[in-house]
């Protein structure tokens, strides 16, 4: 199992196989870890490496610049991408967050035009693409911004 640390000492995602399963908190009197079988509530470290096989000593910053890249076809995206492929009919990079996942999401900044007007979105369903209005994929958030701004 491994540790992607989100907020230091705080918050944690817990992975097994490159597969999430679950998130670990600290909120200064308990570790507080919450999965596909409920939630459990652990006193100190070593209960937690004795319970769950988790060491908090190997968690992982995702913020340290040591993580791969995270993108797609060279557009950015919010998480490991899996089965990445590119969708040439409509230009958008599409991948999944899990190997046995069959949601497909599309890399990159949108802006999507929903009932209530544009919105910016990072990484969104490749459905919601497919019902919504939208504009991109952008590689940068100053692009997308840019868009938003031109659309509204």
């Amino acid at each position: 199992m491994k540790l992607k640390t989100l907020l230091e000492d705080k918050f944690w995602i817990v992975e097994d196989q490159g597969e999430n399963i679950g998130t670990l908190a600290f909120d200064e009197e308990k570790f507080v870890f919450s999965g596909k079988k409920g939630t459990q509530f652990f006193t100190n470290k070593k209960q937690i490496k004795t319970d769950l096989g988790i060491d908090l000593r190997n968690s992982i910053t995702v913020s340290d610049g040591t993580e791969e890249v995270l993108e797609v076809h060279g557009y950015p995206c919010s998480v490991r991408p899996y089965n990445t492929m590119f969708n040439v009919k409509q230009s958008l990079p599409l991948f999944t967050k899990s190997d046995k996942s069959k949601s497909l999401y599309c890399a990159g900044y949108y802006v999507i035009k929903f009932e209530k007007g544009w919105v910016k979105s990072f990484c969104p369903k490749l459905v919601t693409i497919e019902r919504y209005e939208s504009k991109g994929p952008f590689k940068t958030e100053s692009q997308m911004k840019e868009a938003l701004w031109n659309a509204k």
